[in-house]
């Protein structure tokens, strides 16, 4: 059991090194959203993978948390980009 946990989080610090990359260098800000909306979901699963690690319930409800508050999060970026693109196309169609 101990080598199949290995790999599990070798894959998941492989993505999530992909993910990091995708968040630093992306080309469009909606890019980056969506990388760090990927990136908090690869953290409640390593909180996930470390409560049957441990054994522990703790970080169930430590991820059932974090992945409420990173939606939360998310959904905010979204809006506030989603207002910054319609003002903009306001302020084009007066032009």
């Amino acid at each position: 059991m101990m080598v199949l946990q290995i790999i599990a989080f070798t894959l998941i610090a492989m993505a999530a090194s992909f993910v990091l990359l995708r968040l630093v260098f992306g080309p469009t800000t909606e890019d980056r959203i969506v990388s760090a909306d990927a990136l908090a979901l690869i953290a409640t699963v390593v909180l996930l993978c470390l409560s049957m690690f441990f054994e522990s319930s703790l970080y169930l409800d430590i991820a059932l948390v974090y992945s409420v508050l990173s939606f939360v999060g998310i959904v905010a970026l979204a809006k506030v980009i989603e207002s910054k693109v319609s003002s903009a196309e306001k302020e084009d169609k007066k032009s």
